[in-house]
Parts: structure tokens; C-alpha cells; sequence
């Protein structure tokens, strides 16, 4: 018999610590990789496991998320008989509130898990940035006849209180889970390490309806599955790890690693996008057996001509995304969007550069985030002067520069004149 499976993507987060990335869109709409959006990746990565009934739970600023969803995943021919719906809150709750926790997202949809009526579900989130086989997660759910499953990866101790730690037992089986606790235990024999929660779960479906008619009904818990469901399951079920470093995608070299970011901070995310940089990145979008999906664009491809003075644009260690001209410019260790404009003698370095930005004659961009629609001014250098740029800009503790984007696209057609 042949499992069914049904996803939720939680994709509700403000993601305040990505401000002012999320100042007008929601963490998982946030681009990354030149032509894509966060949520793409867990989207991508259930599709190419075969599983395809996926809703999409959103909340905070959702309308470029819905916008998003619209030009990519719905009623694309993709999934068929299948679907990829957004679901907003639906108010099921006594006060009627928006969501109030991941536990109570789940709950205020639990219809749609009773219609459904599937073996098992998948509750994943929208705002990391990996490449996950996530049918050898439930492989391993099966084979185990475990109730819970959680993804788990290693990561530094110093990070305990940003992550779910699991302990567990040397079959896999959970012991422990620790919330975002700095004094979480370590690793058995690795005093360095924390098992981290992915956020990534696979229930049983007969365990998740209980528990989330018992945790509606329960006026002290916070309705989340990292503060109160998983917690006050362990010794009431059985609850396994699943090890994401074990984790194989179709495709890929024997030796290519299991990739997984964590982009809840404005360096973090800069880190990520650097990643992509390298000759053989640590994340490979370019495996044909487990494509990297998005809205369908009608880019033209990337351009680079000559400009004044016979001046050629050129790129180095870069990705630059379709319809993007360089005129002259130089972009070396970036990643360039879609449609951006890099005018004569204008320089960008180790930048992220989003849709339709243009860079002014002679002007130079470093170690900084442009937004859409950013129009960075002939001459001006963005990065060169970080207390300066503090004035006008947000600046991260490690020295990025994120530059606030525009509405409405800049015209460019007096520029290229």
C-alpha cells in the first residue's frame, strides 16, 4: 500500500530579524540566488520527493508571497491532480485570532487533514535555505513505525538558543527536547555541538490530531510544536531523529554534503548568497535530476556590451540572473537579480543585488544589499564609508550595508541613452 502524504508549509514568520528585507514581504518571499524566493526550496524539494498535496500557511505581509505563489506553483500543469494552495488564518480559534503558534496554524486547519485522511503529515518550514530528499525522510518514518519524526543536523553549542535541541539514544530515539535554551545539554561525547531541530517534522496523522485537540484545549500552553508539543510527547510516544547528514539527493556527486542554512539574520543571509559564489558550491542548483523551482519567468538571457570608451561589461565569481545588462559595469563575487542595469564604470563587489536595480555611471557597491528597484546615483559609492552609510542606510554588525528598495520599478530608459 502505498503511503499518502500530506504537506504543511508553515510560512506565517514575520522574520524581523531580516529587516527591512521583510519590511514589505514575508520572510519566505524574500529572494535568494538571483531568481528565486526562499520558499522555493522546501516547495522544490517536496515536488522532487513526490510529494505533492501541499498547503501553504501564511500570515504576516503575505501578499508578495501570494503573488509569488500565483506566478509559479498554482495551476502551473506541474502537479496535476495535485495542488499547492496558500492558506490564510481561518479564525477557528475561540477569539478568533490569527495564528498564535505553529501547533495552532496546524489546529486552525485541521479540517483539511481530516478530509484528507493521509498515513501521515508533513509539517516543514519556509524560511531556511536547503536541499532535502525528504522521501528518505518518511522511509525512515515507516521503517522506524515511528509516531514523530524530527530533522536534526549538529551545530555549534554557541547557537543552543536559537534552535529546538533534541537528545537522544543511540538508535535515534528522542529523549529529550530542549527549546531554545542556552544551557540545552551537548552532544554525547562532543561537549562543542547541539542536536538541532531542523523544524522539519513528519507525523503520524492518529498522534497530531490528538495532540492538537488537546493542546487547543490547554489555556497555559503557547499553541507551538517546539514549546509545548514536542516537549510533552517525549515518554508518551515515540519520537526518532532523523539525521540529515545522511541525506542523499538523486543527482549529486558521492561526495557533494548535505547543505542547510539557517538565513534568520541580515548576515546570515548575505553569508548564504556568498555560498553561491564558489566554482563547486556547497549548494548545487544545477543538478537536472532536482531542479531548483520558481515563478516562470520570460527573462531575456543576461547581457554584457561595450560603453563608453569602448569600456566592456564584464562579470567574475558572479551569478547574474536573466534580463540583467551589464553596460560597461564590472561585477565581480555577486549575485545579481533579475533585470538590474550595471552602467559604464560602475563596480559591484561581494554585493547581492535584487530586481530591476540600476547602478549609475562610475558609481561602486561593496559588501552591501540592494533591495528592488534600488537606484544607486551616478558617482555615489555605497560601502566605502560605513559611518556615513549608517546615516542613510542599515548597516549590520559585521558591516553589510542594506539599502532600502522602491515600490514602484526605476524607469531606465533615459539612462541607457
Amino acid at each position: 500500500m502505498q503511503a499518502r502524504v500530506l504537506a504543511f508549509v508553515l510560512a506565517g514568520g514575520k522574520g524581523t530579524r531580516l529587516f527591512p528585507l521583510t519590511k514589505e514581504r514575508a520572510k519566505p518571499a524574500v529572494p535568494f540566488g538571483g531568481r528565486y524566493r526562499i520558499v522555493d526550496f522546501v516547495l522544490s524539494n517536496l515536488i522532487n520527493s513526490g510529494i505533492f498535496s501541499i498547503y501553504v500557511l501564511v500570515q504576516f505581509r503575505s501578499q508578495s508571497l501570494l503573488q509569488h505563489l500565483s506566478e509559479g506553483w498554482e495551476d502551473s500543469g506541474l502537479l496535476q491532480e495535485h495542488f499547492i494552495i496558500p492558506v490564510p488564518a481561518q479564525m477557528r480559534s475561540p477569539d478568533e485570532e490569527w495564528y498564535q503558534g505553529t501547533a495552532d496554524a496546524l489546529y486552525q486547519n485541521i479540517h483539511l487533514i481530516e478530509q484528507a485522511d493521509p498515513h501521515y503529515v508533513v509539517i516543514f518550514g519556509a524560511d531556511h535555505i536547503y536541499r532535502m530528499n525528504i522521501r528518505e525522510m518518511v522511509e525512515f518514518h515507516v521503517a522506524r513505525q515511528a509516531q514523530v519524526s524530527i530533522a536534526a543536523i549538529p551545530m555549534p553549542r554557541e547557537s543552543a538558543s536559537e534552535f529546538g535541541v533534541i537528545e537522544t539514544q543511540a538508535d535515534g530515539r528522542i529523549s529529550g527536547f530542549h527549546e531554545k535554551r542556552s544551557d540545552a545539554p551537548t552532544i554525547q561525547g562532543d561537549p562543542t555541538q547541539i542536536y538541532a531541530s531542523m523544524g522539519n517534522y513528519i507525523f503520524s496523522t492518529s498522534v497530531l490530531l490528538r495532540e492538537l485537540y488537546a493542546d487547543a484545549q490547554n489555556e497555559n500552553s503557547h499553541h507551538d510544536f517546539g514549546r509545548d508539543i514536542l516537549p510533552g510527547l517525549i515518554g508518551r510516544a515515540d519520537l526518532f531523529a532523523y539525521d540529515f547528514q545522511t541525506n542523499r539527493i538523486p543527482g549529486d556527486p558521492p561526495e557533494q554534503l548535505p547543505y542547510w542554512r539557517d538565513v534568520g539574520t541580515l548576515d546570515a543571509y548575505y553569508e548564504a548568497s556568498m555560498d553561491l559564489r564558489a566554482p563547486l558550491p556547497a549548494l548545487n542548483m544545477y543538478n537536472r535530476q532536482w531542479p531548483l523551482r520558481t515563478a516562470g519567468y520570460f527573462d531575456p538571457p543576461a547581457k554584457f556590451v561595450y560603453h563608453e570608451g569602448g569600456r566592456p561589461g564584464s562579470a567574475f565569481d558572479s551569478i547574474v540572473s536573466g534580463g540583467s545588462i551589464m553596460i560597461g559595469g564590472t561585477v565581480r563575487n555577486s549575485v545579481i537579480g533579475r533585470g538590474v542595469r550595471v552602467l559604464s564604470g560602475a563596480q559591484v563587489d561581494d554585493a547581492v543585488v535584487f530586481d530591476n536595480c540600476v547602478i549609475g555611471r562610475r558609481a561602486k557597491v561593496r559588501r552591501a544589499i540592494l533591495d528592488k528597484n534600488v537606484h544607486v546615483p551616478d558617482d555615489t559609492c555605497i560601502g566605502c564609508d560605513l559611518d556615513q552609510d549608517r546615516k542613510l542606510y542599515h548597516v549590520t554588525e559585521s558591516g553589510i550595508v542594506v539599502v532600502e528598495g522602491h515600490r514602484s520599478r526605476v524607469d531606465i530608459a533615459s539612462m541607457l541613452v
